[in-house]
């Protein structure tokens, strides 16, 4: 009965946080400049899709509006939310510690790295895919050096790989601190304002098209550890005599959560807490099995960027940094999981 009742309680945590999702994102496509109704909004869609159902946008610049700038925003936001929750619960799963999130491995502090590098090169009329390529790559080339550092014989544990990722952490931070101070007034202040995180740089849909696949594939090689992640969380030991080879399943999730943040990263600069809060709410709701976890990790997050990056816009008179909200609301919110954890431990 009990499991029956778990299974419900999960099954209603997933359709109301899918469907909060849904109104948030309805919402925040009519809200700029040009206003568009919730109906309007919906009516587009359908019609997009060769459904002959609701009204069209009564303004002719609303139809503009939607489609060619705020759905792409509004979509790379999702994707960048899926990614950094099902990052989170990955390398909290792997890691056994509901306190982790993806740049412990050196992603986003390599990514900003690379992203600083571009702009001081470059300087402040540096190419979008310049600057969006660098950032990837070096997220990707920074979790690669946390990992083989933390090799020794018989793999890496998992001690080493979070020792090593606060030692390359703190290393980029030393090369980012140089660039900022070498860099001019201009470049300074938007090296600043990429690692404070924003999907206000002028988000295409061909942006969207190159995040898509990578975090699409991301969440989908996720989906295949489930059940191995449930299994290491029952310890290192138990895990192997069931079968489970430990080693390559880090590596497996190591390269997954680098590729899941290095997209989320690439366009939007680095947007903190997500991955780190996501994953652990959800699994006060819907329990500790990956298989519920994984997806209500993605959907959490989705909603969590929708809702932050619709406060961003409607806050202030002014554009409000994404990564600044997130990480204003996701402190404290990481104090009292803290303390919490202090208490009850997992």
């Amino acid at each position: 009965m009990s499991r029956i009742g778990s299974a419900g309680r999960t099954a209603w945590v997933l359709i109301l946080t899918a469907l909060l999702l849904a109104v948030v994102v309805v919402f925040s496509a009519g809200i700029g400049q040009v206003h568009v109704s919730p109906a309007e909004v919906l009516g587009s869609l359908a019609h997009h899709w060769h459904l002959n159902i609701g009204p069209l946008p009564s303004d002719p610049q609303g139809e503009n509006a939607l489609w060619v700038s705020r759905f792409p925003r509004i979509v790379m936001g999702l994707l960048v939310g899926a990614a950094l929750g099902a990052g989170g619960c990955l390398l909290q799963g792997m890691l056994s510690n509901p306190l982790a999130e993806p740049g412990i491995i050196g992603v986003s502090s390599g990514a900003a790295v690379g992203a600083c590098l571009a702009l001081v090169i470059g300087g402040t009329g540096v190419n979008g895919w310049a600057l969006a390529g660098s950032a990837a790559l070096f997220g990707l080339f920074t979790t690669f050096a946390v990992y083989v550092l933390s090799m020794r014989e018989g793999g890496a544990s998992i001690v080493m790989i979070v020792l090593t990722g606060i030692a390359v952490n703190a290393f980029a931070m030393g090369i980012i601190s140089y660039l900022t101070t070498v860099s001019d007034t201009a470049t300074r202040e938007q090296i600043v304002f990429w690692q404070l995180g924003s999907l206000a740089g002028g988000i295409s849909w061909t942006q969207v098209q190159v995040v898509a696949p990578l975090v699409v594939a991301g969440i989908a090689g996720s989906a295949v550890l489930v059940n191995k992640l449930d299994l290491l969380a029952l310890g290192e030991i138990q895990a192997a005599s069931l079968g489970v080879n430990v080693e390559v399943v880090r590596r497996q999730v190591i390269v997954l959560v680098a590729i899941l943040t290095a997209a989320a990263v690439a366009f939007t600069g680095i947007v903190m807490f997500v991955g780190l809060v996501v994953p652990h709410v959800m699994r006060l709701l819907v329990g500790p099995r990956h298989r519920v976890l994984l997806p209500a990790s993605v959907l959490g997050g989705a909603l969590c960027i929708a809702a932050a990056d619709l406060g961003a816009r409607t806050l202030t008179n002014g554009e409000l940094p994404l990564g600044m909200l997130t990480s204003l609301i996701g402190g404290p919110i990481f104090f009292v999981l803290l303390r919490r954890t202090a208490r009850t431990g997992w």
